[in-house]
């Protein structure tokens, strides 16, 4: 019996030893890292999809490889309207979405989405760093439970044609895509033209075959969506000066630790800055370079364009304050 009980004790060790030594040394984390989907609707070349991949890279570094962020581009899993519904379903973790979808479920977070309210990137950059958006983002969380951690400078809305646009008339009729948002109809109906809502991954077909006649989109989107391959004239308009928030569920940060969920925070913070810097300096190059492929870039009289949409802009249909109005204006 002393025999049989000394060799369940060698066995017993034995086993115990081989467990240390696939969990690893004593002070060593044995868990496996917790996989965070990251999902968005942009190309994988695009500024927004490669500054994710930063990201996940720093996160993981961060947090001594707890957390292992994959990204998912280009629509992968799901649409703009899917990915936001998928942060309450927990089908994904942190998304980038435009504030005009993220508003669907807190409507004042639109406000910087609606055409011709911020003037440039120095004045984007000031409602990024402002009290204004920093109230925008908790009135979304009180909505939603989800946090907006960060503003993504997208860039300057410019529409592009089979003919040159340089006054509102021009567009009167014109059959043009617009995301399925409420926020970018106000443009085009404001002018004439009859808005298409479409889903991004739709567009270029749509172009090509003549579902639609336009579309809009800034520079550095118009280049790696490659709409310029069907559309001959891009019209500076500028007419939306846009963004993404990057978005991280609640049920995401709810299961973190404090530290872990601040570090989260944080790197999706400094991806959003250089993302948006490497599209602010992508536009101040982009029009030339669409002229070299034989694209006609025609410059615009904004005045008239935005005469025609400013009572649009004071009107009871908008979804923020006048308070709100005039407080991003004066920025």
């Amino acid at each position: 019996m002393k025999k049989i009980a000394r060799r369940k004790f060698v066995v017993g060790a034995a086993t115990a030893a081989a467990a240390v030594a696939v969990m690893g040394a004593p002070g060593v984390n044995a868990q496996s890292a917790k996989v965070l989907k990251w999902a968005h609707v942009y190309e994988s070349g695009s500024a927004y999809h490669t500054s994710a991949l930063w990201a996940a890279e720093e996160i993981k570094k961060r947090t001594d490889g707890r957390y292992d962020i994959k990204v998912f581009p280009a629509s992968s899993l799901g649409k703009e309207v899917d990915i936001n519904e998928g942060l309450n379903i927990g089908s994904v973790d942190i998304i980038y979405t435009g504030p005009a979808f993220a508003a669907q479920s807190y409507g004042p977070l639109a406000i910087s989405d609606y055409p011709f309210i911020l003037r440039d990137y120095d004045h984007w950059k000031a409602y990024r760093d402002s009290d204004l958006f920093a109230e925008m983002g908790e009135g979304y969380r009180q909505a939603t439970g989800n946090t907006v951690t960060a503003l993504t400078y997208y860039g300057a809305r410019h529409v592009t044609a089979n003919k040159p646009i340089l006054k509102p008339e021009d567009m009167k009729g014109l059959k043009i895509r617009v995301p399925n948002a409420p926020v970018y109809v106000m443009f085009p109906k404001a002018v004439g033209a009859n808005p298409t809502p479409m889903a991004f991954s739709e567009v270029y077909l749509a172009l090509q075959q003549g579902v639609v006649d336009a579309q809009e989109n800034p520079l550095p989107t118009i280049k790696f969506k490659k709409f310029y391959e069907v559309q001959s004239n891009i019209n500076l308009t500028g007419h939306i000066i846009n963004s993404l928030v990057t978005v991280i569920s609640g049920l995401t940060l709810g299961g973190m630790s404090d530290a872990d969920a601040a570090i989260l925070k944080q790197v999706t913070k400094e991806a959003a800055e250089r993302a948006s810097d490497e599209i602010n300096t992508a536009e101040q190059n982009l029009a030339e370079w669409f002229r070299a492929q034989g694209v006609a870039v025609n410059v615009v009289d904004r005045k008239p364009f935005m005469e025609a949409v400013e009572p649009e802009l004071t009107s009871s249909d908008v979804p923020y304050t006048m308070e709100q109005y005039k407080r991003l204006k004066a920025l």
